[in-house]
């Protein structure tokens, strides 16, 4: 492993639960994700979302382009009540959602879109 990913891979101590509906996009984009050195739990489906839920908290959960709209719509509601401090991103352009903390556009590269769960997870200066 290079010395760069070593690096990042041992400072990164975020918990992300990923989700899509269909299984190559949700394996490759996780793939990505735990390159980058995130430690990345996939769901796929909303019952698995909610699986997840029960048996772990996360810092965020990533609601992929692939979820249906009422998925995108209902999970982030049922990720809030789970664990109240957990950020919720859905990829998914033209989302506004009051539960939602992020929302990106899915045509974005995957490099733009790590970059957005750093500055996401970054903690708030208290002034």
């Amino acid at each position: 492993m290079p010395a760069t990913a070593q690096k990042s891979a041992q400072k990164s101590t975020i918990k992300i639960l990923y989700s899509e509906s269909d299984q190559p996009t949700l394996s490759a984009q996780a793939a990505e994700m735990t390159k980058a050195g995130h430690h990345v739990t996939t769901a796929l489906d909303r019952h698995g979302v909610q699986e997840a839920l029960s048996r772990d908290a996360f810092d965020l959960v990533i609601l992929g382009a692939t979820l249906s709209r009422d998925d995108r719509h209902h999970l982030p509601y049922m990720v809030k009540k789970a664990h109240g401090g957990t950020k919720v991103l859905v990829m998914h352009a033209g989302t506004h959602h009051h539960e939602v903390d992020a929302a990106i556009d899915s045509s974005m590269s995957m490099h733009l879109i790590l970059e957005r769960i750093a500055a996401l997870l970054q903690p708030v200066a208290v002034s």
